[in-house]
């Protein structure tokens, strides 16, 4: 189910079965359904196992042409689409945060580095095997009406999101991307460099100040700066700008919106404002960035 009141539709795992945070599904064909080729996004996480074939998908700015066996990896709110008209065989899995987070504390760092990755090509049969079994015990138990079938398969996604995390690590010249480092924090750290990237996804538009999130998190700005700093090479405040912009850049590319709608919608006081923070952080106007964007993928 879409949210029609958004710029970018959005998919809502919830709202499509009530009642479900985890979906395991099939699909095969000479056509992506044509609601996959209009750009859109989700709420929860997806990892979709291309088994056989190639697909043409676009997430953000940039495109991958993937061919089979690999991952496709989509975060929450990424803007994507996926066209293509021969032939691919996949399997995909979504899950929303409340399924998975609690069992993924110590690999957090992984699991994130894997998203931002967005394609992981599976390089060898021994990957393949391991990927596939679990895929196939999770769409098995995922069919049947058996007792703790919620638990066992929280348990089986675990281990399938630990190992497709071994992937990350895999060069491979079948992808341009490099692999990004696994970062390695303790506990404390891990929950509060986490809860701030979530406030941030949730909060952007209106809190745009590092001391507003300081008190949502009960740590004082020093602290949290400190931290963000230490874990990621960045200041809280570079973090939330950043999102601000990946947002305008999402609706800049992907929509037909005016540079007047985009500066009200991230509620900006004014376009004028909007165009300088644009350029500030790009280099570019927002103007100008849209043209060039959709003259390089279009």
């Amino acid at each position: 189910m879409k949210n029609n009141q958004a710029l970018i539709p959005v998919y809502d795992l919830a709202a499509c079965i009530p009642g479900t945070n985890f979906i395991i599904k099939r699909t095969e064909g000479n056509s992506v359904p044509s609601y996959w080729a209009i750009p859109h996004r989700h709420t929860d996480y997806k990892i979709s196992f291309l088994q056989e074939g190639e697909v043409t998908h676009y997430t953000d700015f940039e495109k991958y042409t993937i061919k089979a066996p690999a991952l496709l990896m989509l975060a929450p709110d990424q803007v994507h689409q996926q066209t293509g008209n021969s032939y691919y065989k996949m399997m995909h899995v979504s899950f929303n945060k409340e399924f998975l987070l609690t069992e993924t504390q110590g690999v957090l760092a992984c699991w994130e580095c894997m998203f931002s990755q967005v394609v992981l090509p599976i390089v060898n049969r021994e990957q393949l095997q391991e990927i596939s079994v679990y895929l196939d015990l999770m769409f098995q138990e995922f069919k049947d009406d058996k007792p703790q079938k919620g638990l066992i398969l929280k348990n089986l996604l675990n281990a399938f999101i630990i190992c497709a995390g071994r992937l990350v690590n895999c060069k491979s010249e079948t992808t341009a991307v490099a692999p990004a480092p696994v970062v390695t924090m303790d506990y404390s750290q891990n929950r509060i460099v986490r809860q701030f990237k979530s406030l941030i996804d949730e909060n952007f538009v209106n809190a745009t100040q590092v001391t507003q999130y300081a008190d949502m998190l009960y740590v004082t700005p020093g602290h949290l700066n400190d931290l963000i700093k230490t874990v990621t090479g960045k200041t809280a405040k570079q973090i939330i700008d950043e999102r601000r912009i990946l947002e305008a850049k999402r609706l800049l590319f992907w929509g037909e919106h005016s540079v007047k709608e985009i500066a009200g919608r991230l509620n900006f006081e004014d376009d004028a404002y909007f165009n300088r923070f644009f350029k500030k952080h790009t280099g570019n106007t927002p103007a100008l960035f849209q043209r060039q964007i959709r003259e390089k993928y279009n």
